[in-house]
Formats: C-alpha cells, structure tokens, sequence
C-alpha cells in the first residue's frame, strides 16, 4: 500500500549506497543473494526463538532488497534478476511463517491461515503480471516483473515480521490481522484485473477476437 512512497523516501540512501558498490565491481545477484542468506538467517533465528537476531537479519534482508534493485538499475536491469529476487522474497516470507509456527506452537494454525493467503496473493499477481504483461498493459514501474499494489506488499510485510519480532506474545493476533490484509489484497487485485482486462477486451477488433483469451 505504501510501498512506492517509501522506495521514493530511501532512494537516495539506496542510490548512494548502490554506487559505491558498482565502483566496486559488485553485481546485483550477487547481492541479491547475500539479501537472501540474510533472510534465511532471520528464518533461523526465529525458530530458535532467537528473536534479536532475527530482527536484525530480517532488517539487512529488506535493506538489501531494496539496495540490489538500485544497483541492477544502475548496471542494468535484467530478467533473471528480477525473477531471483522475486524468489527470494517469497521463500523468505513463507519461511519466516514456518518458522515462526516451529517457535511458537500456539500460532500454527494463524501461520497456516497466512500461508494458505500468501498463495493465493502470489497467484493472483503473477497470473495477472503474465497476462497483463503479454498484452502490453498494466506495467506501473520499471521493475522487471509488473507487481500490482494492495494493502498488503513488502513495506506491510516488512511491517508486521517487525511486530512479531518485538513481541512475540502477539503473534498470533499479527498473523491475523495481516491475513486480513493479504486477502483483501487478493480481493482487490482480482477486480483490478478483471477490469483490465475487460477493458481490453472492449478495444479489439472482431478480427481479433480469435487472439484474446477472455477472462
């Protein structure tokens, strides 16, 4: 919901940042893949009820997903980029859940609840970033892959794990709350891209039609 305000808010961090490391030689995969470690670490952490620690490797992990997108758009932006780095993220986002359940028995069944959201959030977007992108339409940054917003994106994300991290007795009620969010987020995402879609569907001509899926 706020996360293009706040990629806006640190791109002169990021920018800054993400040049001293292209001087260096340093490529965006490479960091991508220290982003991940770091998150992976967090997941760790978490299900050794390490929770400081994890708060701090779950901090680096979003500090640098943001920096290994600023360094790709400065060296160039590539495809397999930007699919590693989707990928790391959701591993990261499940695996903090997963781990989380280990920790804290009591919050398994809010843990699978989120899971079983984050599914059907992560369908909902990369069905329609396939075919919004096949048409030409849709894309709203310069990402590699076209993310639709909601109420529920990284910064939330980001967010509520801080939440969990700081007090863990509220876990539970956290992972609730931001099903809550992820759901409408699938909700909204889907009316968006059903109207898209219609949408163009309305501008083809009838010589067309045998080309264009409808939805």
């Amino acid at each position: 919901m706020f996360d293009r305000r706040a990629r806006e808010l640190c791109q002169p961090v990021l920018i800054g940042a993400s040049g001293q490391l292209s001087r260096l030689g340093v490529r965006a995969n490479t960091l991508t893949g220290i982003g991940w470690l770091a998150g992976v670490g967090a997941c760790v952490a978490v299900g050794f009820r390490l929770w400081t620690l994890a708060l701090l490797a779950w901090l680096l992990n979003r500090f640098i997903d943001g920096l290994d997108g600023a360094l790709a758009r400065r060296r160039g932006v590539t495809d397999l980029g930007g699919y590693l780095d989707l990928l790391c993220d959701f591993s990261v986002y499940a695996g903090f859940v997963v781990a989380l359940a280990i920790a804290l028995p009591a919050t398994r069944l809010a843990s699978v609840t989120l899971l079983f959201s984050y599914y059907l959030s992560g369908t909902a977007l990369l069905a329609a970033s396939a075919l919004l992108d096949r048409r030409g339409i849709g894309r709203v940054d310069d990402r590699s892959i076209s993310l639709l917003g909601g109420v529920a994106e990284g910064l939330e994300t980001m967010v509520a794990y801080v939440a969990i991290l700081i007090a863990p007795s509220s876990a539970q009620w956290v992972e609730w709350t931001f099903t809550f969010m992820v759901l409408l987020t699938v909700v909204q995402r889907v009316v968006w891209t059903r109207r898209v879609l219609r949408g163009a569907m309305t501008s083809v001509r009838p010589d067309d039609t045998q080309r264009v899926v409808a939805p």
